[in-house]
């Protein structure tokens, strides 16, 4: 039975545009938009400066409790404002690796500036910390999330595995 190419060329436009275009949304709404990302490192900023400011030990319980808990409504919120929903959302290796590398390059920003600012009265050790912890984040987060979201649209294969049609 002979084969149409064009016929068979526009079967499969029809068929992938609506798919790309769910990757489309989906990698719009992977990061929550700026609202998200700043009030998140706004609310880290706070608290790594008064985590920072040597507070007693039921303070430092205190400001966890209230960190977590503000963390939680504002996934919250990001959740019930999300208009799209993957049937099966993937979590693929990529975004394993990006959340770990994010959360050591913090973590040791944070004890490098801790370690640094020894010196320094708590005043001021505080949000120099903080300061350098939610710029290392904000510097990494628009990389990481755009390398994490590219694995769920190409199924996690490497970029050079996927054709030159692409």
């Amino acid at each position: 039975m002979p084969v149409d190419a064009e016929q068979a060329w526009k079967d499969l436009q029809r068929i992938r545009v609506p798919q790309e275009r769910v990757y489309d949304e989906y990698e719009r709404s992977v990061s929550g938009g700026r609202g998200m990302t700043y009030g998140t490192a706004a609310l880290m900023w706070v608290f790594l400066a008064a985590v920072g400011m040597d507070l007693p030990q039921w303070g430092v319980g205190l400001f966890v409790a209230a960190y977590v808990g503000l963390l939680g409504v504002l996934v919250v919120m990001s959740s019930r404002r999300n208009r799209m929903q993957l049937h099966h959302t993937r979590c693929t290796g990529r975004m394993w690796a990006a959340f770990g590398a994010a959360g050591v390059l913090v973590g040791g920003t944070i004890v490098l500036a801790d370690r640094l600012t020894e010196a320094l009265a708590p005043i001021y050790a505080g949000p120099v910390q903080a300061t350098a912890g939610v710029a290392v984040y904000l510097l990494c987060l628009g990389p990481a999330n755009r390398w994490a979201a590219d694995s769920v649209r190409s199924g996690g294969e490497p970029a050079a595995g996927r054709g030159a049609g692409r």
